[in-house]
């Protein structure tokens, strides 16, 4: 005779979230932790973006940048332009965040995507998560509209933000350069809530 599990059993598995499964069933499991940024995150999330500035065209900075130079970067933001990191362990391993996209003050309704991971916590579905974290974050804003700039040959990142929702705005040709070539660059759009108070 099979052993049958006890009804009360059932019922609390069934409420449980996934991950809440995963991490009581596998205690073994490291469970990612999303949250805002803070100044003692700074070196992680320099060490991440010096890495993709030097090896990859997920962004078309040239030069490694300093403490100094993110600590800079990160006071420039504030609610309406949220930085977040992914840890595990304590460790941050990606981070996301919301720029302005003009300094005019008529498009302060739109803001920019950056999303980078370390290279060693890729193709885990961490960019995944922490990409949909930022967008729930852009919801809690005033931001209307979230852009983002993705190299043609960064078909991960393509696809990635495809998946959740940016639509395709236009391919722009040659307008970036690094690695001494030429680079077309694609510029993609997410549309957020309702058009509460915009005219058509």
């Amino acid at each position: 005779m099979a052993l049958q599990r006890p009804q009360y059993l059932i019922d609390t598995l069934h409420k449980l979230s996934y991950n809440e499964k995963l991490g009581r069933l596998a205690p073994n499991t490291v469970m990612t932790e999303f949250r805002p940024a803070t100044p003692a995150d700074l070196a992680a999330i320099t060490e991440i973006y010096n890495e993709a500035i030097l090896h990859t065209v997920a962004t078309m900075d040239t030069e490694p940048q300093t403490l100094d130079d993110r600590r800079r970067w990160l006071t420039r933001h504030d609610d309406n332009h949220p930085v977040l990191v992914a840890a595990k362990n304590g460790t941050v391993v990606g981070w996301a965040s919301l720029n302005e996209w003009s300094d005019r003050p008529g498009y302060a309704v739109t803001a920019e995507v950056s999303l980078f991971i370390h290279p060693d916590h890729r193709g885990r579905g961490i960019g995944k998560q922490l990409l949909h974290e930022v967008l729930e974050a852009g919801r809690r804003t005033t931001l209307r509209s979230l852009v983002a700039r993705i190299a043609d040959e960064n078909i991960v990142s393509l696809n990635l933000f495809r998946a959740v929702g940016f639509e395709d705005v236009g391919l722009m040709r040659e307008v970036g350069k690094k690695f001494d070539r030429l680079i077309d660059i694609w510029v993609l759009q997410h549309l957020l809530g309702d058009r509460d108070g915009i005219q058509e």
